[in-house]
């Protein structure tokens, strides 16, 4: 039992070196927890910021159409799972003449560290067919500035999409589509005019 706990009948018959070492020792045991604590602390800190960036994103080339003249072009896109949207660079709307769809009212957007975006509040998006290797899509994104990024997708195309990811290789494979792919309709339409032949025979 520590001399603290001691009555104090016991606790005045006990000598104040004892006292005193004991009083010496809890504090040291006392430095040892925190330096450990900080230890295993800063081992945390190191593992986040080594795995976090490459387990959150991944880049890919994407064929981007024009509604309206059907004018593709070949953009390297970043997928993000921080990112809750789909969102594309006022640069890259001006430099391939996409025509934009003005928003009824204006979105505040924010940037990944949570900071507002420098180009200010979302007030356009544009709407265009998505081509990746056999899918295809049509998507509305936000019109924002990206810095040096093209375009980011998000959640919003991710989460129903689930593709597999190998991030070694960084090779994205779409084998989840929902039902409104354009491959799977695609396939769903073949697959319909192969059994109508049939039975016409």
């Amino acid at each position: 039992m520590p001399i603290k706990e001691w009555s104090p009948e016991v606790q005045g018959w006990a000598c104040g070196l004892c006292i005193e070492k004991e009083e010496r020792i809890a504090g040291i045991r006392k430095k040892l927890e925190m330096l450990k604590a900080k230890v295993v602390a800063r081992e945390e800190e190191r593992d986040i910021r080594t795995t976090l960036k490459p387990l959150r994103e991944v880049w890919m080339e994407i064929g981007i159409e024009k509604l309206d003249s059907y004018e593709r072009v070949t953009i390297k896109v970043l997928l993000d799972s921080r990112a809750t949207g789909l969102f594309v660079d006022k640069k890259v709307v001006e430099e391939h003449g996409f025509k934009l769809e003005k928003l009824d009212r204006p979105i505040e957007v924010k940037n990944m560290d949570g900071t507002s975006n420098s180009g200010g509040r979302i007030t356009h998006k544009l709407e265009c067919n998505v081509f990746y290797k056999r899918h295809s899509k049509r998507l509305r994104m936000d019109v924002c500035d990206l810095g040096r990024t093209k375009i980011i997708l998000g959640m919003s195309l991710l989460a129903p999409h689930n593709p597999e990811i190998n991030w070694e290789t960084r090779e994205v494979k779409i084998l989840r589509c929902s039902s409104w792919c354009g491959r799977r309709v695609a396939i769903k339409q073949r697959k319909t005019k192969e059994k109508d032949r049939k039975d016409l025979r």
